[in-house]
């Protein structure tokens, strides 16, 4: 049995669904699969610009709905030349969801509408998924992750609880498995109260984890627009090269530091299981990509990421005393409190620095929250660079025309914080 992942990228027209359809059917014939579907191209950004819309009680809100509903028809339109296929009423009736909330001031917590309103986007994209597979002869069954993932009500970023989500994966899906091919959705889980939650952006990959892990999978693949894992984003560097083969702890590592191939959490369930994780191209299906195994090889080569518009935040004890275990604590309470996550830090006797991600909401509040028992200097503006089994060569060649606010090196990892130079 395997898990395959295909993100917004290789769905975001009809052309990209019917490679899809071409990948599974390829890939079906002799064993059970289960695929996880992100929405549709750039989707999720329209849908979060709908949220914000409606929380802010803006005009064109109804305006942002309807050109949602309809990017996603004129792909069915494409697909579909009987349009009395079922498919019509089913992305029909999944946008009622949006339209009932759409009907009311917005007087819920905007977390908590942003993830019932942002999780349609892969409702409807597996819905015509579904569809288009049993349409060209791979039967297939559309199944509800809402009803399988399931979380706490910690909205937009909800923690998964395992032990209730793998009884309710192992109940019905094995039986499911066996009848078809099973579509369902990436990013979304449902709570106790039947409440719809998101488990953080670029979640389906997680998503599909969580599913690989839960069913005892033989490997899960992603399917990507890049020939597999590389050593830097195409978009930083005009040569890049491709990573044949990976350490679970090598992912774990780029991963968490920046490394947008893979989401941060996908690695450990599967590691955990020992089943192998594969990187490969939907449009170059028929390559072989990268395979994330327990090899303990390390990189064959140095491995850079990229973080813009960060900020530096420096921290320091109003009386001039040193920090200590104790202000550390209440320094990461309060980054936890407001949900910022800390990309690199650095401590000295009487500072505390971390490089976070520019939130523009967060951070103010954050910053306000910090300055109530200490002083507070931050720049923004910046980029983190991360290599992984660097050298003097790789700084060198990413710290041309910069200055270096902040450095920290451990065996394998350099991180620096930095700016153009004035």
């Amino acid at each position: 049995m395997q898990v395959f992942k295909f993100g917004g990228a290789s769905v975001k027209d009809a052309a990209g669904v019917k490679n899809l359809a071409q990948i599974v059917q390829n890939h079906a014939k002799d064993k059970e699969l289960l695929i996880v579907v992100s929405a549709m191209g750039k989707i999720t950004n329209k849908l979060e610009e709908l949220t914000w819309a409606f929380v802010r009680g803006d005009e064109n809100t109804h305006q942002l709905f309807e050109d949602i509903k309809a990017f996603h028809f004129n792909i069915i339109n494409e697909l579909f030349e009987d349009h009395k296929n079922p498919v019509y009423n089913d992305v029909a009736n999944t946008f009622v969801e949006i339209e009932w909330l759409l009907e009311e001031e917005a007087s819920d917590s905007p977390d908590y509408l942003y993830d019932q309103i942002v999780s349609i986007g892969e409702l409807v994209s597996t819905r015509i998924v579904a569809a288009y597979l049993n349409q060209v002869g791979c039967f297939s069954i559309w199944t509800d992750a809402r009803g399988y993932i399931k979380t706490d009500n910690t909205y937009r970023e909800a923690n998964v609880l395992w032990d209730k989500t793998e009884q309710e994966i192992q109940k019905h899906l094995p039986s499911f498995l066996e009848q078809g091919i099973v579509v369902t959705q990436g990013f979304i889980g449902g709570t106790s109260e039947n409440f719809t939650s998101t488990l953080g952006r670029e979640g389906s990959d997680y998503s599909a984890a969580i599913f690989c892990a839960c069913l005892n999978a033989e490997s899960m693949t992603i399917w990507k627009d890049v020939p597999g894992v590389l050593n830097a984003d195409p978009k930083w560097f005009d040569e890049t090269e491709k990573i044949a083969q990976l350490s679970y702890h090598d992912a774990i590592e780029l991963t968490y530091y920046g490394a947008t191939v893979i989401h941060p959490k996908t690695i450990k369930p599967i590691q955990n299981k020992g089943i192998p994780l594969y990187v490969r191209s939907f449009i170059q299906p028929e390559a072989e990509g990268t395979a994330i195994t327990t090899t303990q090889t390390p990189l064959p080569i140095p491995s850079f990421i990229f973080k813009v518009n960060q900020v530096l935040i420096s921290i320091f004890p109003k009386d001039f005393s040193f920090i200590i275990e104790e202000n550390l604590s209440h320094i990461f309470d309060v980054l936890h409190r407001n949900r910022v996550k800390v990309n690199t830090m650095l401590n000295s006797a009487i500072s505390f620095s971390v490089s976070v991600d520019n939130d523009e909401q967060k951070i103010k509040q954050l910053i306000a929250d910090l300055s109530e028992s200490f002083k507070v200097k931050y720049n923004s503006g910046l980029e983190l660079v991360t290599i992984r089994y660097y050298n003097q060569q790789t700084i060198d060649r990413v710290t041309v025309n910069k200055d270096v606010l902040l450095e920290v090196k451990s065996r394998h990892t350099c991180q620096m914080v930095m700016k153009d130079k004035a």
